[in-house]
């Protein structure tokens, strides 16, 4: 509770510190288990943010060659590979459980769709 307390006696401090309404836009106070904390805020138009509770960056607008690897081992391809990478999809091959040979074309929208 004393740590609370000193917490937001710090945020109201900094609160009537701030020189303008402007500024406020560009900072962010965060009080969270691990304490206060001042981060300044992302614009994800405009820059790479990532965000910490996640572990996600923001920016993620398309599929990339390392992340249609990832879904083709998840989807229990062995031995992947990118044959051809293009500006609108991503070829993958592989084997299969039994040993047979497997092709998945990956598109490079978000989440890598999978076309048939």
């Amino acid at each position: 509770m004393r740590k609370f307390l000193i917490g937001c006696a710090l945020v109201a401090g900094m609160g009537a510190m701030l020189p303008s309404a402007s500024l406020a836009q560009d900072v962010q106070i965060e009080i969270g288990r691990d304490g206060l904390r001042l981060r300044e805020a992302c614009d994800s138009r405009y820059e790479n943010c990532r965000d910490d509770r996640r572990g996600r960056d923001y920016a993620r607008r398309f599929c990339t060659e390392d992340r249609a690897l990832n879904k083709a081992e998840r989807m229990g391809v062995r031995r992947a590979r990118i044959v051809s990478a293009g500006r609108r999809s991503i070829e993958v091959r592989g084997r299969d459980r039994r040993g047979d040979r497997v092709q998945i074309r990956f598109g490079r929208e978000p989440n890598c769709p999978v076309y048939r």
